[in-house]
């Protein structure tokens, strides 16, 4: 499913008026009939009730004077308040203001503060909303009388309809421009935008539909959206049934490089975790000193003692017989728990930089990363990596609320500058691929926010790319199975306190779902709805 940013919208629809003959009223007219349905499906007995249309002077307002029409024909009671005068409404939305004369629906202008305040006693009447203030074409943050209106329609607590996306959310982050509506549910024109998905966005948005308004697909396919949504058909058509003469053998081999004193959990989970996923044999390399300790904790895979400095991280002296290691192994993953210490550091520039398989590159791997990223440009081979947005700050020399900001553009464009596929970990995480595409995963839940989810996801990317997956589907499935499960543990255990483990152990259920068919259970987030018309 594409999601779409404000300017590739707005040239879908400039094309399919300039191009194709479709008029731009014909367009707002389908997504303001699709918006009715929408709203008319979504809450019950509106007839009883009074529904106030708040409506500015572009194209969003014309989308919500559709409506009203619309409305105003089935017999619902319906007033529209105007926040701008009659003549400054232009063009298409103009045509549609003008027509709600003849069905006498009622439009009042309320183009200020004190015309707002002046009609509030009908205003705190209204029962339910519709936000057909600002669209998708915003540009600065929402101040003065607007921030008023919304913060008043905000406060009164009752349910709003936001028309194409909630009034003053920037459709490409999924950020607040300063403040925007907090709506129940939400009707997209054309496809569903990136800040209808991306967190605080999606809670904003609250559930939401998709209206085709007639965009013709060859200029869907022209303009060519670099943004898709994670759905169960990609998912299913990326899983490959393994043959039924396989054996360990043909399964591939991993080699994850991890631990050190106080974080062998994070070793011993990420070779586990490789082995769920499918692996045929997974090696675990690790300081000599921890050999006893992790042994016990992974019966499946095979430890390898490497060199270690006084303190038990690995030294540098490990590189050699690493890379020796990687001569009859499928993949790399590094950086679980290994510590920060200088000698680590320079072991994994010198691993990355000479691997000639794919590698998974995370936690402390990222962060020997910090500072010296022009490594990335060196590989001879495919690299993850697998940031957190703290990791990412410092890849970057940022902060994590700057990463916060713009997760898809920050994933994009460290992926492009280092040809790198880069999972921006999170809520709603951001997968992103050398050639500018962007993925966004719906599963996942609060609950992940716990030590260990990130080792374990480690190994699942590890274990995929073992089996003979490419980079793109093995941080597209791992990704997806690592949150649905974790979804599959909300549902029966609680919303919190599963562990990290206990993901790792619901994975071949989640991937038994994949095989069969059904990956979506029916706890992941709702992904959007098609409403064709």
């Amino acid at each position: 499913m594409y999601l779409v940013t404000a300017k590739e919208m707005q040239t879908m629809d400039r094309q399919t008026i300039d191009t194709s003959g479709i008029p731009g009223q014909i367009l707002m007219e389908n997504a303001g009939r699709g918006a009715t349905q929408m709203l008319l499906e979504k809450f019950q007995a509106l007839s009883q009730k009074r529904i106030g249309i708040l409506s500015g002077r572009g194209n969003n307002g014309g989308d919500g004077f559709v409506m009203a029409r619309y409305l105003a024909e089935s017999s619902h009671r319906v007033c529209v308040y105007l926040l701008s005068e009659k003549s400054k409404v232009k063009g298409d939305a103009k045509t549609n203001l003008m027509l709600l004369d003849s069905l006498e629906v009622p439009v009042v202008e309320v183009p200020d503060k004190e015309s707002f305040q002046s009609r509030m006693t009908a205003i705190r009447h209204e029962d339910i909303w519709i936000d057909a203030i600002l669209g998708t074409g915003l540009t600065s943050d929402v101040r003065g009388y607007f921030k008023d209106v919304i913060e008043f329609i905000n406060q009164s607590r009752k349910p709003v309809f936001a028309v194409d996306i909630p009034s003053g959310l920037n459709s490409d982050t999924g950020r607040p421009r300063g403040v925007c509506i907090r709506a129940h549910a939400t009707a997209t024109f054309g496809f569903a935008k990136i800040g209808h998905l991306l967190y605080p966005g999606a809670d904003c948005t609250g559930d939401l539909g998709i209206i085709d308004i007639g965009i013709p697909p060859h200029i869907v396919r022209e303009i060519g959206p670099r943004q898709t949504l994670l759905t169960p058909d990609i998912i299913c058509n990326a899983f490959k049934p393994r043959a039924p003469d396989a054996h360990k053998g043909t399964t591939g081999h991993a080699l994850i490089v991890a631990g050190s004193p106080g974080k062998t959990g994070a070793a011993a989970m990420a070779a586990t975790s490789a082995m769920r996923a499918g692996a045929g044999l997974v090696t675990l390399g690790l300081p000599a000193g921890l050999n006893a300790v992790v042994e016990p904790m992974v019966l499946e895979a095979m430890t390898v003692q490497l060199d270690e400095t006084e303190n038990g991280s690995l030294a540098a002296s490990s590189a050699e017989p690493i890379l020796s290691l990687l001569e009859d192994k499928d993949c790399l993953a590094i950086g679980p728990g290994l510590g920060t210490g200088p000698a680590t550091k320079d072991l994994i520039s010198e691993v990355i930089s000479k691997a000639s398989v794919p590698m998974v590159i995370d936690a402390d791997g990222l962060n020997a990363l910090a500072g010296n990223t022009g490594v990335l440009l060196k590989v001879n081979a495919p690299v993850i990596l697998t940031p957190h947005p703290g990791e990412m700050a410092r890849l970057i020399d940022s902060t994590p609320e700057k990463v916060q900001a713009d997760r898809v553009a920050c994933a994009r464009e460290f992926a492009q500058s280092f040809r790198t596929h880069l999972i921006l970990k999170g809520a709603r995480t951001v997968i992103a691929h050398p050639d500018g595409r962007v993925i966004i995963n719906p599963t996942g839940n609060p609950g992940m926010a716990a030590g260990g989810m990130g080792d374990v996801l480690t190994g699942l990317i590890a274990g995929l790319l073992a089996q003979g997956y490419s980079p793109q589907s093995s941080t597209h499935l791992a990704v997806w199975l690592h949150g649905a499960a974790a979804d599959a543990l909300s549902q029966t255990k609680g919303p919190v306190g599963f562990l990290a483990s206990e993901v790792m152990a619901e994975i071949p259920t989640q991937i038994k779902r994949v095989a069969q068919g059904m990956p979506l259970s029916e706890n992941v987030n709702p992904i959007p709805t098609l409403l064709g018309l």
